[in-house]
């Protein structure tokens, strides 16, 4: 399986490379639209609405067809909405619509691990694979930057301007949306190479009604299971508050350092940094049987994040930032491979994440709902700073106090 685990690795990487170089073309095109600041968090909203609508489905989707069908089929529409985008489709919903083929996709990338490798190399397989998603959200955020930036519209967009055939391409933004466009192909491609692995725990009843009970129960079980309550609350909680610090560091860095849209999105790369750090850390030191350990460590990223308030410095900003990272990635990897591998024993790899993507695309749309309300009352970005640090200590307090004693065993 050396080849295929390479495959998806490469798969992964260019879609999410993908995914992030999109959302940063989306921003400049909502910017280019005039649209009002509190569009710029909806618009993540519109893409993780389809992981909460169909999170029922797309477990028994991903469980039902080879994995690597899956994501090439994830792919294909993430293609067509990225393509809609650049033919004139307000970016809200063409970003929505990519959504719906980030959905289809996440249970099948996660999900084809356990299939493939044994438990004892999942904490090992989940850091190359959120190690790969974070490098894409670092040359994600770079690449963007540079294609949203004054260089493109300045010396790409003149040069196109003088052919006779240049694809409607007026913008630095479509610029944009273009390259991502061969990105995604390029991932398509890549899963259709993956190698068929045995279907396991496929659905015999594909009614929706069904479907939806057995989401619940599965929803239950989940929630139920001591491992899998803390993992899937301190997931939920990290993507929430993860995805919202993205959109709180491109307002932030204006007010703080004074930074452009181009530097504000090359500077969250920094986190991504950190997250990598972190994430060979905790593949290397945390077993998974004592994965719950992790849990201050939290804590601490919520008392850091506070410190972003006093920072006027863009040197200080970098350390604090990849600092963030570095705590938020030593606790997602062994919590996510805990997830992955009690939902795996519990009740099949699709379902199980699908319950995950559900649970923590939930948080996001809260969160960020949450934030685009703050700014919307006109609140001052340190204060949502703030309030978002004690958040995420306060919520991993909770949690560690609740679980930190639960008996180490998988």
């Amino acid at each position: 399986m050396n080849r295929g685990f390479y495959i998806i690795l490469s798969a992964q990487f260019f879609s999410s490379l993908a995914d992030n170089v999109l959302l940063f073309a989306a921003i400049a095109q909502l910017k280019n639209f005039a649209a009002p600041s509190w569009q710029i968090p909806v618009l993540q909203q519109f893409f993780v609405f389809a992981f909460i609508v169909l999170a029922p489905f797309v477990g028994a989707f991903s469980d039902a067809l080879p994995k690597g069908q899956v994501m090439f089929i994830s792919n294909s529409i993430k293609l067509v909405g990225c393509a809609a985008m650049l033919l004139g489709m307000h970016p809200l919903f063409a970003y929505g619509f990519v959504g719906i083929g980030a959905a289809l996709y996440s249970p099948a990338k996660y999900g084809i691990l356990t299939e493939c490798l044994p438990p004892q190399r999942l904490v090992w397989a989940n850091g190359w694979m959120e190690g790969l998603t974070v490098l894409a959200i670092i040359l994600g955020a770079i690449i963007g930057g540079l294609l949203m930036g004054h260089r493109v519209d300045v010396n790409i967009i003149q040069e196109l301007a003088k052919l006779e055939f240049n694809g409607g391409i007026d913008t630095a933004p479509e610029f944009g949306i273009l390259v991502t466009l061969g990105l995604y192909l390029i991932a398509a491609l890549l899963n259709y190479f993956i190698p068929k692995l045995p279907i396991e725990h496929s659905m015999t009843n594909r009614n929706p009604l069904f479907l939806l009970k057995d989401f619940w129960k599965s929803f239950l079980l989940l929630w139920k299971d001591p491992l899998g309550q803390v993992s899937l609350a301190v997931t939920s909680l990290f993507w929430g508050a993860g995805t919202s610090l993205r959109f709180i560091i491109l307002a932030w860095s204006a007010v703080a350092l004074n930074f452009d849209l181009e530097e504000a999105t090359q500077l969250t790369a920094l986190v991504a940094v950190g997250l990598a750090i972190g994430s060979v850390i905790a593949a290397k030191a945390v077993p998974l049987e004592h994965a719950v350990r992790v849990l201050p460590l939290g804590i601490a990223m919520g008392f850091v994040v506070l410190g972003m308030v006093l920072v006027t410095d863009w040197r200080v900003a970098i350390l604090m930032l990849i600092l963030i990272g570095s705590l938020a990635g030593s606790f997602l990897i062994p919590m996510n491979a805990l997830l992955q591998h009690r939902g795996h024993q519990l009740m099949g790899s699709g379902h199980s994440i699908a319950v995950q993507n559900f649970n923590e695309n939930l948080s996001i749309l809260f969160m960020l709902g949450a934030y685009a309300l703050m700014i919307n009352a006109g609140l001052h970005i340190n204060t949502i700073v703030i309030i978002f640090g004690l958040f995420v200590s306060v919520a991993m307090g909770i949690l560690a106090k609740k679980h930190g004693h639960d008996q180490d065993t998988v």
